[in-house]
């Protein structure tokens, strides 16, 4: 399977965005790439958050673009967007109160041959070193099917930014199959992030003997530092601090050989269940 990453600035402007991404597909079809992975929020971003303002339905214009350019192509493009919040819920009493403020969910949307074929509303929002992103958004539901979609001779698990901070995540993903693990982010930037990054990355390939796609955006407040991560911990690819394109191959035939190396799956003497609401 060849992987493109797109390591892109994301501004507030969609439609500028939605060129960006233009350009990022045509790139990725010119390398006759399977897979493209964009960062998250690459419909709309913004340094001082990101909430209902940034929202598009599936039916919206980012959505529409991905899947008139994936129409007449094997192209399979994985993307980070803001949606409309599946239902306006109150965290205690399970509906909204009226007149409280519309919700939206970070979401991370699969699109492949003019359809969208998986959806993933991001589980852990972004509530650490000062920032508070449940102030603005709605995270989804932990007990919700994980997000793995076939590409090519590969099964490809979807999650995003914190995520990768929480190996039950992963996990849960290798479980429904996954073989590569894609993480579009908006990684902040900071004393150590990078650092971070790089590890928690590593971290999530060895400890489930998978390939890892971690796609970040360049700009002000984020880290860039995209990377491709091999099953034994070694990094393929790490990008800088700009724009920049990058294509690799990955083998389906190099993540089992590491599995039969290291069947440290097949050795574990634990599993991952969702926690229920208030739980930690």
């Amino acid at each position: 399977m060849r992987v493109t990453i797109a390591q892109v600035e994301v501004s507030p402007d969609h439609a500028a965005n939605r060129v960006v991404v233009g350009q990022a597909v045509t790139e990725a079809e010119r390398v006759r790439a399977d897979l493209l992975v964009l960062p998250e929020y690459a419909s709309g971003y913004d340094p001082r958050g990101v909430g209902i303002a940034h929202a598009e339905p599936l039916s919206g214009p980012f959505v529409t673009l991905l899947r008139e350019r994936t129409a007449r192509s094997s192209l399979t493009v994985v993307a980070g967007t803001v949606l409309p919040a599946e239902a306006d819920v109150d965290d205690e009493a399970g509906v909204r109160e009226p007149g409280s403020p519309a919700r939206a969910s970070n979401a991370v949307v699969v699109v492949r041959g003019g359809e969208v074929v998986g959806v993933y509303r991001k589980v852990h929002l972004y509530d650490a070193f000062g920032q508070r992103e449940s102030d603005r958004l709605a995270g989804g539901d932990p007990a919700a099917p994980p997000l793995v979609v076939q590409v090519g001779d590969l099964r490809v698990g979807v999650m995003t930014c914190y995520d990768l901070r929480f190996p039950e995540s992963a996990r849960r993903l290798v479980d429904a199959g996954a073989q590569v693990l894609v993480v579009p982010a908006a990684w902040a930037s900071g004393p150590q992030k990078v650092e971070h990054w790089r590890i928690l990355a590593q971290a999530r390939a060895i400890e489930n003997t998978c390939a890892v796609v971690a796609v970040g955006q360049t700009g002000q407040g984020v880290s860039g530092h995209s990377m491709l991560v091999a099953p034994d911990g070694l990094v393929s690819i790490e990008l800088g601090d700009d724009r920049a394109f990058r294509s690799a191959d990955i083998d389906v035939d190099g993540i089992l050989a590491e599995r039969a190396r290291n069947p440290s799956l097949e050795n574990r003497r634990y599993g991952v269940v969702p926690l229920a609401h208030g739980e930690s």
